[in-house]
């Protein structure tokens, strides 16, 4: 990941993030399972593409469930 351009955390080895300019993007690894969030859409759109190929993965669409919690996402205007 870092050589895409992520930054790992220090204290978390499978937490990396990418700042930019209007959005950022954080992407968490456990095992074999990779979690995308971030403020714009389009661009973990885009960096999923990116990552299909140079690796073998499967969009499996919103989280719903990781780790043994069930997850409930709200859309909130800030």
């Amino acid at each position: 990941m870092m050589s895409s351009g992520f930054t790992g955390l220090e204290t978390d080895h499978c937490c990396y993030s990418e700042w930019f300019e209007n959005f950022y993007i954080v992407l968490l690894l456990y095992v074999d399972d990779m979690i995308i969030s971030g403020s714009s859409m389009r661009d973990i759109v885009n960096l999923k593409a990116s990552l299909v190929k140079d690796l073998s993965i499967k969009d499996l669409g919103p989280m719903r469930k990781s780790l043994g919690m069930r997850i409930n996402r709200e859309k909130r205007d800030c």
